[in-house]
């Protein structure tokens, strides 16, 4: 009898779950890294007619252990001057770039994340930084990204992740934000990943 009131009240009495945590994030990238589309299929949106983002956004993307309030701030040249009035309050940055980008566009991608990874606001936070476009022709891998953005050097002492990304492989997607949050979640995590 005993068993099958314990069975009963475990099923039965349990309450709500526990709150997910919630972090606040800021996402930045240039025009056409794949921001609004990556966010966009990781909330369950369509991606039919996707625009990238003037000026900013903000979603709550959803993961089974935690909740991300994501400011996407828009890359375009005349955006990316304001991008600093955003980073109060951010407890992490997802950085997206393009690896099958121009050389020049590459470059610009590469200065902007060593401006992100040296500002004041966001010097101590957790990065992931997302190499898209995985499954184009002309991408660089996570690799040659890493090595072309001096990100061993620039980013040590830091907590980063670095991954490949592609709109056809949402479930590597999620899981390189399952390790994201691992960061967020521990502030004392070993520094600098791969």
């Amino acid at each position: 009898m005993l068993l099958v009131f314990q069975c009963f009240r475990a099923l039965c009495c349990k309450g709500p779950p526990p709150p997910r945590p919630e972090y606040d994030v800021v996402c930045i990238g240039l025009t056409g890294a794949g921001k609004t589309s990556l966010l966009s299929r990781l909330c369950s949106e369509g991606s039919d007619g996707i625009v990238p983002t003037t000026g900013f956004s903000i979603k709550a993307v959803p993961f089974p252990n935690a909740i991300l309030n994501v400011k996407e701030l828009g890359g375009a040249d005349n955006i990316k001057k304001y991008w600093s009035r955003y980073y109060q309050g951010s407890q992490g940055v997802v950085f997206v770039l393009d690896s099958a980008s121009s050389d020049e566009d590459l470059e610009a991608a590469r200065n902007e994340l060593h401006s992100a990874l040296q500002h004041p606001q966001l010097c101590t936070l957790p990065f992931l930084i997302l190499a898209n476009h995985q499954d184009k022709p002309a991408a660089r891998t996570p690799n040659q990204i890493k090595k072309y953005f001096e990100l061993e050097p620039l980013a040590r002492g830091k907590r980063w992740i670095l991954e490949g990304s592609t709109m056809d492989n949402m479930e590597a997607v999620k899981e390189s934000f399952g390790q994201f949050i691992c960061l967020l979640e521990d502030k004392d995590t070993e520094p600098a990943r791969i």
